[in-house]
C-alpha cells in the first residue's frame, strides 16, 4: 500500500524517533510509506490535495488531535497512535476532547503504549469495537483473524478488547563510538575531571509540559553542597519564548548546563556515559530517554506521573521521586550506594529488553496495517 504518516516530526524529539521507527516497520514489510510533518499541513484540502497526488492508500497519525483530526473525512482507512499529549493534556480542552472522540470513531484502530493510556482513552470516549484481530510471535509476520485479539507478547491485562491495542515502544541503541566524553563536558561548560563528576542528564524539548525548570533550585543547592554534581539539560527548542526562559534561569544556576539537541548517536553515547537520566515532565506518554537510559544500563530518576510509574518501578527499575527535595535525597542516596545502583541497573536492562522488544513493535504494527488493507478490500 501508499501509505500517509503524519508526526510532528522536530528534528531530535521523540516524537520524530517513533515516527520514524515505525515507518522503518512498515517500509520492512513492502509498503510505501510517506512521512509529513502534521505541522506544516494545517488544512484539509492540503491533505485531500497530497492523496489524489500520492495516490495514497491509508494513513496513519501519531497523536490524536495534532494528526489524527488531518486524516477525517477523506475516505481512505486510517490508524492513529496516541502520543501521550492528547490524553494527558488536550482532553481538558473542550472543542479538542470533541474533535478527537471523532477522529477515533473513524480511525479503524488506535495504538497507546500503555495499559493505562489505553483506559484513559476509553474512558473519556468509549471507544467502540472492531472485529478484526491481530496475532503475532516474535520474529514473524502475523496473521488477521476474527474475533478475537491475540498479542502474545503482551501481558493479559494488555490485550485490548476494542479498537485500541496496547504496543509499547520497541527500543533500539545506538551510541556512537567516536564521541568523546570529555568534550562534551568541556562544551557542556564543566571543567572538572570526568573521573570525578557525577553528571544527571535531563533530556527533553524545551516546552512546558516537560518541566526542565523543576528541579533547578534544589539542584543547585546541592551543587554548592558538592560541587562534583551537575544536571545538563539536552533538547531541541521547541517553545521560543519558553526557551529563552530556560536560557536565562540556567545562566544563574550553579551546576546546571543547557546545550542544543544532539544526533541520537551522541546523545545515546552522552546517556551511557552520564551518571543518571532525570525525567522531570508534567505527563509523559512513554519516555523514551527513560527506556533508552535503561537499555544502556544507565540508572533513572523519574518524576512520579502516571506515564512514568508505568516503566518505572521504584527501587527497582528506577527511583520516583514527587518533588526537588525528594529528587536530591534520592540521587544523594544513589551516589552513595553503588549497591542500589548495580541492582536498578540490571532490572531496568532486564525490563526493557523483556517488555519493549523491538521486534515485538514491528510485528504489531506491520499487522494493524493490514487490517486497513482489508478495508480498501471491502
Amino acid at each position: 500500500m501508499r501509505l500517509l504518516f503524519l508526526a510532528v516530526v522536530r528534528r531530535h524529539t521523540g516524537n520524530a524517533v517513533t515516527a520514524e521507527r515505525v515507518r522503518d516497520h512498515l517500509e520492512a514489510a513492502g509498503h510505501v510509506c510517506i512521512l509529513k510533518d502534521a505541522s506544516d499541513l494545517e488544512s484539509s484540502s492540503e491533505i485531500a490535495k497530497l492523496i489524489e497526488a500520492e495516490s495514497l492508500e491509508a494513513a496513519l497519525a501519531l497523536h490524536l488531535y495534532r494528526g489524527g483530526r488531518l486524516l477525517q473525512g477523506h475516505g481512505i482507512p486510517f490508524g492513529i497512535i496516541f502520543g501521550g499529549t492528547d490524553l494527558n493534556e488536550d482532553v481538558n480542552h473542550g472543542e479538542k476532547k470533541k474533535v478527537m472522540g471523532q477522529v477515533l470513531e473513524e480511525a479503524r484502530f488506535a495504538v497507546a503504549f500503555t495499559e493505562s493510556m489505553k483506559e484513559m482513552a476509553q474512558t473519556q470516549w468509549k471507544a467502540r469495537q472492531i472485529s478484526w484481530a491481530v496475532t503475532c510471535a516474535a520474529g514473524r509476520t502475523g496473521e488477521l483473524t476474527k474475533p478475537m485479539e491475540v498479542l502474545p507478547h503482551a501481558r493479559p491485562s494488555e490485550r485490548a478488547a476494542g479498537k485500541i491495542y496496547v504496543q509499547s515502544q520497541g527500543i533500539v541503541t545506538g551510541p556512537n563510538s567516536a564521541f568523546n566524553w570529555n568534550t562534551f563536558l568541556r562544551q557542556s561548560g564543566i571543567n572538572q575531571s570526568a573521573d570525578n563528576l557525577h553528571i544527571f542528564l535531563l533530556v527533553c524539548g524545551l516546552r512546558q509540559v516537560k518541566d526542565p525548570l523543576y528541579l533547578v533550585d534544589a539542584f543547585s543547592e546541592w551543587h554548592r553542597e558538592e560541587p562534583n554534581v551537575y544536571m545538563v539539560i539536552v533538547g531541541p527548542e521547541v517553545d521560543p519564548v519558553f526557551t529563552r526562559e530556560v536560557g536565562a534561569r540556567v545562566k544563574r544556576a550553579a551546576g546546571v548546563r543547557l546545550i542544543r539537541e544532539m544526533p541520537q548517536g551522541d546523545l545515546h553515547a552522552a546517556l551511557k556515559n552520564c551518571f543518571a537520566v532525570v525525567n522531570s515532565s508534567v505527563s509523559e506518554g512513554m519516555s523514551a530517554a527513560i527506556l533508552e537510559a535503561m537499555d544502556l544500563e544507565v540508572p533513572v530518576l523519574a518524576r512520579n506521573i502516571p506515564g512514568n510509574a508505568a516503566v518505572v518501578k521504584h527501587e527497582v527499575t528506577g527511583l520516583l521521586f514527587s518533588d526537588p527535595q525528594e529528587f536530591v535525597q534520592l540521587a544523594k542516596r544513589l551516589v552513595s550506594d553503588p549497591a542500589l545502583e548495580r541492582e536498578i541497573v540490571a532490572n531496568g536492562r532486564e525490563y526493557v529488553r523483556a517488555r519493549h522488544s523491538w521486534q515485538a513493535e514491528r510485528c504489531t504494527y506491520q499487522n494493524l496495517i493490514r487490517t486497513l488493507e482489508g478495508s480498501i478490500q471491502d
